[in-house]
């Protein structure tokens, strides 16, 4: 059995130029956890969670890194770049601002135990599935599990 036959073949999905309080409607609309975002072309070109939605009391607090001041230049103690992705995602308002980017995907024609194995070593509750880079349908941990209940049931 493969991904094709138990994915979800028309998943919702929003646009990187979509704003922000429209993935929030669509997530609580259809009771989701997450979207892939795709392009124009239908490429999988990122992935919205719930968990990217929401700044973590360590992601919220927006001081400025720890630096200290040497020879009259500043030294950060931390990368920049941590600080820049906090304070992007707090302003957030397009998707493609506040989307993880190339999200960890499956192809249509990989086994239901190679997702499973994914999902499992990925820690991810579902996974875009793509055929040549184009989203195809988005497979979750529960159709995974029941796939294989239902192979264990018929053996």
């Amino acid at each position: 059995m493969n991904v094709r036959d138990i994915m979800d073949a028309h998943p919702v999905t929003v646009r990187p130029e979509d704003e922000v309080e429209h993935v929030i409607r669509l997530l609580r609309r259809h009771e989701l956890p997450g979207v892939p975002v795709v392009n124009e072309g239908g490429r999988c070109v990122g992935i919205v969670t719930e968990a990217d939605l929401v700044l973590s009391d360590e992601q919220g607090d927006l001081h400025l890194p720890h630096y200290i001041e040497l020879f009259g230049g500043v030294v950060y103690l931390e990368p920049l770049r941590r600080f820049e992705e906090r304070l992007r995602r707090a302003f957030a308002s397009k998707v493609r601002d506040m989307m993880t980017p190339d999200p960890v995907t499956i192809d249509a024609d990989a086994s239901v135990e190679q997702a499973a194995h994914l999902i499992a070593t990925r820690k991810h509750n579902r996974l875009p599935v793509v055929e040549h880079g184009r989203l195809v349908g988005v497979v979750t941990r529960v159709d995974v599990l029941d796939a294989l209940h239902g192979e264990r049931a018929a053996s």
